[in-house]
């Protein structure tokens, strides 16, 4: 199996905007090759491209709507079989992400469909925003979490926001995935909305957000019909006007590198290096975000073990 994204595909984007003198935040994106490639990297099944995608679009959406933020995860710890997933992404549009068990299955549900809440079960759903590493000032990471409602994912989010945050919002991720004559697959559309309703927001606004929302298409089948963000969020918005703070792009992307694979190395004991050396004279790292692969040579592993054996001498030598 072989997940793709469609041919000929407009670059993935996300969309930031205010609505109601600035009571109502809201974000819509289309991420249909984000989750492509994120499925592809991991040759998922059906069901975690869904799952999968699904999350890292919400991560994104999320992210958007926080001021200085470096960071923010996305982990869902569960008890299907999936086992946990994770996405990582920041303000500047880029995610990453992975599951534990990225082969996890299920028969389609009661509706036809990829019975993504089969393969999550019950759970925990934690959200960590990180800011301030990328000018040098470290702040502690905030971290909330609450119970898994529904396994759905976009449900999740909701419930999350409310309870963790109390800001009562409505989510909508999709992803579609179809199949190829000669039996591979693709994604032929994957995005979300998430709309959240601020202190201030007056009774009238709500009611018509709720109303409008809740005759909204699905995600995935406005965005096949060719929808943008900015698409997605007038026909969820309604008669609501609403003003765009920004519009970018949105992109699969992953900090790993062979240079981040040597420190990691850096960080071990001479022992588990030189075990390196003598049992398999190199080392080979994968990453779990993105699957990349780098091969560390032996002269390299030479080298950060010198490094560490100096640096353990000159520390003996100012204690003595």
């Amino acid at each position: 199996m072989l997940i793709q994204p469609k041919e000929d595909l407009l670059a993935d984007s996300l969309v930031h905007a205010i609505a109601a003198d600035g009571a109502v935040r809201c974000m819509a994106a289309v991420t249909t090759n984000l989750v492509a490639e994120a499925a592809a990297r991991h040759a998922a099944s059906h069901t975690v491209a869904a799952a999968l995608g699904r999350t890292l679009t919400g991560a994104l959406l999320l992210a958007a709507g926080v001021k200085e933020l470096d960071r923010l995860t996305v982990q869902i710890d569960c008890t299907g079989p999936v086992g946990r997933i994770t996405a990582e992404a920041n303000g500047r549009g880029q995610a990453r992400g992975y599951v534990r068990n990225p082969q996890a299955d299920a028969p389609l549900n009661a509706q036809g469909k990829f019975d993504v809440r089969a393969i999550v079960g019950e759970g925990t759903f934690y959200v960590t925003y990180e800011s301030g590493f990328d000018i040098g000032l470290y702040r502690e990471p905030y971290r909330g979490s609450v119970p898994l409602v529904s396994g759905e994912i976009a449900e999740d989010f909701a419930y999350y926001l409310a309870r963790s945050e109390q800001i009562p919002s409505a989510v909508m991720l999709g992803v579609l995935v179809r199949a190829r004559g000669n039996g591979d697959h693709f994604i032929e559309a994957a995005g979300g909305i998430m709309i959240q309703i601020m202190p201030g927001a007056d009774e009238h606004t709500v009611r018509a957000i709720e109303s409008s929302v809740g005759q909204t298409p699905h995600t995935t089948t406005m965005i096949r019909h060719g929808a943008r963000p900015i698409d997605l969020l007038q026909t969820a918005l309604g008669e609501i006007p609403f003003e765009v703070l920004e519009e970018k792009t949105v992109e699969f992307a992953c900090t790993c590198s062979h240079a981040r694979a040597l420190a990691l190395i850096s960080a071990m004991s001479a022992e588990e290096v030189r075990a390196m050396l003598e049992e398999d004279r190199g080392a080979v790292m994968t990453c779990h975000f993105c699957n990349a692969t780098y091969h560390v040579k032996e002269s390299e592993l030479e080298q950060i073990l010198h490094r560490i054996e100096k640096e353990g001498l000159d520390e003996a030598g100012r204690n003595a």
